[in-house]
């Protein structure tokens, strides 16, 4: 089973890799939308590649109003 920082770590790098940014330049604590300059839909792009990679789903409800990557680890970690 990940520890929250493995899955933390992994959020980070998928999101960095997918908008091209560098490694260690996000944090637990951005504000995705802010931080990636990114909309929506960018958003629902992220969370589609993120539920491919942990191989989860995550319901809308749980997403709903999330925008910063500790609290949507949170929402995978549950999944797990």
């Amino acid at each position: 089973m990940r520890t929250m920082e493995q899955t933390t770590q992994e959020v980070l790098d998928l999101a960095a890799k997918h908008f091209q940014v560098a490694q260690g330049s996000l944090a637990p604590d951005d504000d995705f939308f802010k931080k990636l300059g990114i909309n929506s839909l960018q958003a629902l792009e992220l969370l589609s590649r993120l539920e491919n990679h942990f191989g989860i789903e995550l319901p809308d409800y749980e997403v709903q109003g999330v925008s910063d990557f500790r609290t949507l680890v949170s929402r995978i970690q549950s999944r797990l």
